[in-house]
């Protein structure tokens, strides 16, 4: 029974000294004990900025540029909607649990680019690269990761997770580095497969190599370059290939980046002037799912919200707009008063936030006014509440137009040509001031949470309004500026003209605290669209 009772005690003995020696930190080797583990040696400290000046980096886009953690899905969630429409999109966010439940980091990247890209057009997938995901990824930047880049003479960005396709744009034009390496997608015929190439580590490095250093690949390991990389956990990427060309590699950790801040909006390397698509959130999958849950609720909004501002009185409109949600402010100024001397209506000029511009500003002063565009759609001609006109382009037949409509009522400008998303101010386009007329000026400001109402790509343009009224609780503000006194033409020509334009753009700057440019509708279009914008439409008034 003795011998029994010792059996039965000698397990839990050897589970008391195995635990006891676990805690003092050493290692039993067949009943032996072995030295203490040496502790790992500390990680080089990161580079200076000074340290980096005049080299040739390689950079781990989510280790260095992006601040940690970074999470893909919000940005093929972009990708899918913007490109691929809202049914896409959803269809993402019903296989996401799926893939996060059974694949691993690198397999659910493949996954999510193998649903949010295949079947689309190569170039619509590269628009949205370079007009739409540029703000979202700005957003995620590290400052010290940009200033890192910043100081090198020549970076080359390497990402293991996002195609090529899809941060090309962000890394070249809005980081600045000088060269991009990342994965591939698959295409037939300029349709993208949604399939990833699978390169092993020779393959990138060779590939990272030519970026870096041009073709002759042995002078290059000879050269060597500085490598900024993230933590071995991070990816199998970038580990595997700085011994191939990297003199010295700096490795970040997460306790490195943990007080990293966020790259400031002033501090962008080139400023966030346009950009493009209808998400105006970061679409995680929580805000993705809350977004998919309003859309129906949102759909009622639009047709009750519209069918409010369309048939209402003016001095009821806003009530009713505000019950669902509308919020308006009208800021106390100057109040214009209802006509100019001499008869004929107002020159009412004010910034260009969204196509119902004209139609805020009616509503604040509570009468019908003419609103001229240069391209508006016939949908959005049909629901308009107040009167529109077309200009042409020919500015002899523009300002003829123009003196016509004023001298039956009051008419409403938006001199920039386009609409303006940011805090910037385009140039103005004097021909507003070449009508002899005192002008209003009218600053303007929007602020969406879900929808944005503005678009450049062709053939959506007329659900812009749509989109804006969309929005749980989409915003106006108005504020009518001193009136600013102009000459008649023949006292200062065209220059005379460009000065008020100037003066109203000045004014309107200072009222909304808008940063001017000198930047027009063709910058925004060659930025966002790839064209002028030009779209050749015949006059129309009614």
């Amino acid at each position: 029974m003795a011998m029994k009772s010792s059996s039965l005690c000698n397990p839990f003995v050897s589970l008391f000294f195995f635990l006891l020696r676990k805690l003092a930190g050493h290692r039993y080797h067949r009943g032996r004990m072995a030295v203490p583990t040496k502790p790992s040696p500390p990680p080089p400290p990161l580079p200076t900025l000074d340290m980096l000046h005049g080299q040739t980096l390689v950079v781990d886009v989510e280790a260095w540029i992006l601040r940690p953690p970074v999470s893909a899905f919000p940005y093929f969630m972009l990708v899918a909607v913007e490109a691929g429409g809202f049914l896409r999109g959803l269809l993402l966010l019903l296989l996401y649990p799926l893939m996060l439940l059974l694949l691993g980091d690198g397999a659910r990247a493949k996954a999510m680019a193998t649903v949010a890209l295949v079947g689309l057009e190569e170039k619509e997938v590269a628009r949205v690269g370079r007009a739409v995901l540029p703000k979202f990824f700005l957003e995620a930047t590290a400052a010290e990761g940009v200033a890192a880049v910043q100081a090198a003479a020549r970076v080359v960005a390497v990402t293991a997770t996002f195609p090529r396709v899809m941060v090309d744009g962000f890394l070249r034009e809005y980081v600045g580095v000088d060269a991009v390496v990342g994965p591939e997608v698959r295409s037939v015929g300029g349709v993208l497969a949604g399939l990833m190439d699978d390169e092993d580590a020779d393959e990138v490095a060779a590939k990272t190599l030519r970026a870096v250093f041009g073709d002759d690949l042995e002078a290059a390991r000879k050269k060597g370059a500085v490598g900024l990389v993230g933590p071995a956990s991070s990816g199998r990427v970038h580990y595997l290939l700085c011994p191939y060309y990297c003199k010295e590699t700096f490795a970040v950790s997460e306790t490195d980046t943990r007080g990293w801040r966020p790259l400031p909006r002033d501090k962008y390397p080139r400023p966030l002037v346009f950009h493009d698509g209808r998400l105006a959130f970061a679409p995680t999958p929580p805000a993705a799912l809350a977004m998919y849950t309003f859309l129906p609720f949102g759909i009622v909004l639009v047709v009750f919200r519209i069918i409010a501002f369309s048939f209402l009185p003016y001095r009821v409109c806003f009530p009713v707009g505000a019950l669902t949600g509308v919020h308006y402010r009208l800021v106390a100024g100057h109040e214009p008063t209802a006509t100019r001397q001499g008869g004929g209506g107002r020159l009412y000029v004010c910034n260009h936030r969204t196509l119902l511009d004209p139609v805020i500003v009616a509503a604040a002063l509570g009468k019908p006014v003419t609103a001229v565009t240069y391209s508006l759609s016939p949908v959005s001609e049909l629901i308009a509440p107040i009167r529109t006109a077309r200009l042409t382009r020919d500015r002899e037949k523009d300002q003829r137009n123009m003196a016509a409509v004023l001298a039956r009522g009051d008419l409403v400008v938006c001199p920039e040509g386009t609409t303006c998303r940011e805090e910037y101010l385009l140039r103005l386009s004097p021909l507003f001031a070449e009508l002899g007329v005192d002008v209003n000026p009218v600053a303007l400001d929007t602020r969406v949470g879900m929808f944005y109402g503005t678009s450049t790509k062709p053939g959506r343009k007329w659900m812009d309004p749509f989109y804006f009224m969309m929005n749980p609780r989409p915003a106006y503000r108005v504020e009518f500026l001193p009136r600013a006194a102009t000459a008649p033409v023949d006292n200062g020509g065209r220059g005379h003209s460009i000065d008020v334009a100037n003066r109203v753009q000045r004014e309107l700057g200072k009222a909304l605290g808008f940063e001017l440019t000198g930047l027009t509708r063709k910058d925004k279009y060659l930025t966002l669209a790839g064209n002028e914008g030009v779209v050749p439409t015949a006059p129309k008034n009614h």
